[in-house]
Formats: C-alpha cells, sequence, structure tokens
C-alpha cells in the first residue's frame, strides 16, 4: 500500500512538471537549467557579477534571435532590434517595440525618442552603455502599430532569456505594453508609475511613460522627472 501511494505521488508530481513544462515551451523556453545553488524565485539572479562568458551568451541568443520566424513580423523586418549595453548592466530599460529608424539601424531608441532617452539617462548621472536597453518585440509591428497579444506571447521567451544572462538588480519598463507585459497586469500606466514593484527575488521594477510618450505630451515630463529621481536613488543604492 506504501509502494502503491508512493507511486500516485510521482505521477502527480511527474504530470505537474509535465504540464510547467509545455507552458514555458510556448512561452519561448528551450533549456532548462537545474542548480541546487539556485533555490527557486532566485531565476534571475540579481546583483551577481557576471563574467566576460555573459557577453557571448547574449551573442548566441541575438544570432538566434535574428533567425527568427516565430510571428509574421519577420516578414517585413529590415534588421531584428535585438537590444543593446552592458551585459553586466544593474538597470534595463524595456521599451514597447522597434520603430522605422531602429528597423533600419537594428538598434533600439535611434529616433527621437532615442535621443530623448538619452538626455533623459544623462540627467540622473547615467550613460547608454552603463545599461541595457531593449524592447518586448525585437521586429517593428508594420505603421509602428501597437504590439499584438500574439506577438508578445512570440517574443517574451528572449526578453526572458536575457534578463536571466544579464541579471539586472532595475528593471524600467517604459510605456503600457512594457510595464503590462512585465507585471502581467492591465492596469493603466498612470496608476503602474511612481512606485517600484518587486519583479522577481532582488529584482525592481519600476514602470514609467514612454519617450515617445514625452514627445506627444510634454506634460508627462514631471512625472517622467519624479520617477527618474526614485530610480537615481535605487540605483546608487543597489
Amino acid at each position: 500500500m506504501k509502494e502503491d501511494r508512493i507511486l500516485k505521488d510521482f505521477r502527480e508530481v511527474l504530470s505537474l512538471t509535465k504540464r510547467y513544462l509545455r507552458q514555458e515551451k510556448e512561452r519561448g523556453l528551450r533549456e532548462v537549467a537545474i542548480s541546487p545553488k539556485s533555490p527557486e524565485g532566485q531565476a534571475y539572479g540579481a546583483g551577481k557579477v557576471q563574467s566576460p562568458r555573459s557577453k557571448e551568451t547574449l551573442e548566441k541568443l541575438r544570432r538566434e534571435v535574428e533567425g527568427c520566424r516565430k510571428c509574421p513580423l519577420w516578414r517585413e523586418r529590415n534588421n531584428v532590434v535585438f537590444g543593446e549595453g552592458s551585459p553586466n548592466a544593474k538597470l534595463i530599460l524595456v521599451g514597447e517595440a522597434p520603430g522605422r529608424n531602429e528597423d533600419l539601424q537594428g538598434k533600439p531608441f535611434v529616433g527621437a525618442a532615442g535621443q530623448l532617452l538619452t538626455k533623459i539617462l544623462a540627467s540622473i548621472g547615467l550613460k547608454r552603455e552603463d545599461v541595457f536597453i531593449g524592447n518586448i518585440l525585437k521586429c517593428r509591428p508594420p505603421m509602428n502599430r501597437n504590439p499584438k497579444p500574439e506577438e508578445i506571447k512570440a517574443c517574451w521567451g528572449y526578453l526572458d532569456r536575457q534578463l536571466r544572462i544579464i541579471r539586472p538588480k532595475i528593471i524600467l519598463a517604459m510605456g503600457t505594453f512594457a510595464a503590462q507585459t512585465l507585471l502581467k497586469t492591465d492596469e493603466r500606466i498612470g496608476r503602474l508609475r511612481g512606485e517600484f514593484h518587486p519583479f522577481a527575488k532582488g529584482v525592481k521594477l519600476l514602470a514609467t511613460y514612454h519617450p515617445a510618450a514625452l514627445l506627444r505630451n510634454p506634460g508627462y515630463k514631471k512625472a517622467v522627472w519624479e520617477d527618474m529621481k526614485l530610480l537615481k536613488k535605487e540605483y546608487k543604492k543597489s
């Protein structure tokens, strides 16, 4: 009877494991790393100094992303916009999706919004090379339309793996789609900004308005400056 109970428990655990792996596969998981030194809740390993091999790992992921055909956006892209910056960054900035200039150059935030972002970072003593900058989507949606749920789902695994490789302490989610995707919520950006949210063990997330929104609505500048003061204070502590 005892052996039957053990066998039953084992089958239940196996069934739950299979279900979990299927869900993760749908989100883009390709590999599962198991380490007795990495307890649950430390998947992103925040705060650990990375070796030079981290850059190599990012480059390997970049090559994979450049060949991605998980959603129809690949058909119209000029370049994949993988993201760029320090592989050891304490801070990762996540935007929505590449625009026309980003698609042409293969780099994130290089248009007018990108120039504004560079100035925003400078206002708190940071340079682009101090951080890592990426997007929820790696390919430009036609006419810069909003990302579709199926596109976000197809691309999420790449951002997730970037976070696991870089292991930041802070994530700055810029704009509605970035904040809602990372926090898994439908709440408006206006209600999400202004405070840090727990993201993973040792990792905090701050949401703010997208730089492009500031170009359209200068009235958001005060709110973003308040967010940047919070970011600067937390960055110095980390």
